[in-house]
């Protein structure tokens, strides 16, 4: 290896912290000869090393015949996302100057900023999506609520009276914000996570569009992710609406209470049965929208309404860019809901049982889901299911039509 080149590897091997790295290096004639002015080098298809020979420096030296070389290591990504062939050889002077190499990497990181705003913008829409469905549906939430963990035995009508009677029209918004605190963040994990998942799959696949198994999949892992993420925050909720959830107050005394008790993973209780229901839940209720709503665009009314939204463009306003329009995303979303629902109510109920349970009565889930049927028969596994469906049916309508809507208003690009 000649001299030069053993030069060059070893500026490529230097660490920050090594002194060379930070300056430069003083070089005798023999080495200024053969190293032009201002070269630009290039190393791979992810480096580019500049060097900049200037006779000057420290006083006297270029009297001497010194040299001062400085170095600048430019990393670049390739258009593949990898790295170039590292075997390529340094010095070799490159095709493009180096102002060109500045904006390619310029354009790289403005890339990768407008990447991560449009993560931002997508996150929000999800989470926008679920503070306004769940305040609105409140009031079924929390019936559902009582016939689930408290075992209410009253008809729906009398329930209504007695919590209008003993909290007043706010018992009915009784743990809204917790719930939006836990079903916000929810939503935009599992609506982001879906889109990134199935386009992941159809990539993977190379289908030309995305097939209903892929939907599925996505569904379900975009389920497991969001629970993985949010579990704690409903567990917490649905202690403060249990019998004696009263006494601890705040959302940060219901934690605290948790921490100090039952350690820190009793925030987790129920992850196995939450896993076992969202995953099928999220595949039915992402997997079954999707499928109506690419039924609908592959049809000839669809193909009329793409075609006409194109024509139109920028005079549509952002309802009217609805690739459904608002009827069919609130019916959609709805029958997706109704679906999701009816599919895995058992697991739900077991899942809130098993938050409520303390460490030294814990059961499994097998166990907790037998003692349900003993005590109340197989309908038991079912309390709750005519509110929870009542409460689904706007939840999950209003839940896509409001994403739908976000996405437009934030001109949120494909993920």
């Amino acid at each position: 290896m000649h001299g030069r080149d053993r030069m060059f590897t070893h500026l490529t091997n230097l660490e920050p912290w090594d002194p060379c790295f930070l300056g430069g290096l003083f070089l005798d004639q023999t080495f200024v000869s053969s190293v032009s002015p201002n070269s630009y080098c290039y190393c791979s298809k992810s480096c580019f090393l500049t060097l900049k020979l200037r006779a000057r420096g420290r006083e006297g030296l270029s009297d001497k015949g010194l040299g001062f070389l400085s170095v600048s290591l430019s990393i670049k990504k390739g258009s593949d996302g990898r790295g170039g062939d590292s075997g390529e050889r340094l010095g070799q002077n490159g095709d493009k100057n180096l102002e060109e190499v500045d904006e390619e990497v310029a354009a790289v990181i403005a890339e990768k900023r407008s990447g991560a705003f449009n993560t931002t913008k997508h996150l929000w829409a999800g989470a926008v999506s679920a503070m306004v469905s769940r305040t609105i549906v409140a009031p079924l939430e929390r019936l559902k609520l009582e016939y689930i963990v408290r075992g209410e035995q009253k008809n729906i009508f009398q329930l209504i009276q007695t919590i209008a009677a003993t909290e007043g029209l706010k018992g009915f918004w009784k743990g809204n914000f917790v719930n939006i605190l836990r079903t916000a963040p929810f939503k935009a994990i599992n609506f982001y996570a879906y889109e990134t998942y199935r386009n992941k799959l159809k990539k993977l696949s190379g289908n030309e569009d995305t097939t209903n198994f892929e939907r599925l999949v996505a569904g379900a892992a975009a389920g497991i992710t969001a629970s993985l993420l949010c579990l704690p925050m409903d567990t917490i909720r649905t202690v403060m609406v249990a019998p004696g959830g009263e006494a601890l107050g705040s959302l940060v005394g219901a934690f605290r209470h948790m921490i100090q008790t039952e350690g820190f993973f009793s925030l987790y209780k129920g992850l196995l049965p939450s896993l076992v229901a969202m995953a099928p839940s999220s595949a039915v209720f992402y997997g079954v929208y999707d499928i109506l709503k690419s039924s609908y665009l592959l049809s000839q009314e669809g193909r009329k309404r793409i075609q006409h939204m194109k024509q139109e463009g920028q005079e549509l306003n952002a309802l009217e860019q609805l690739e459904l329009g608002p009827f069919r995303t609130l019916l959609y979303g709805a029958i997706a809901g109704v679906c999701s629902e009816a599919a895995t109510y058992p697991f739900e109920v077991v899942r809130r049982q098993l938050q409520l349970q303390v460490r030294a009565t814990k059961l499994s889930p097998l166990a907790t889901c037998f003692k349900i049927v003993k005590d109340g028969g197989v309908p038991a596994l079912y309390a709750g299911l005519i509110p929870s469906l009542l409460q689904v049916l706007p939840s999950a309508a209003i839940s896509y039509f409001v994403y739908e809507f976000m996405k437009i208003v934030l001109k949120v690009e494909s993920v």
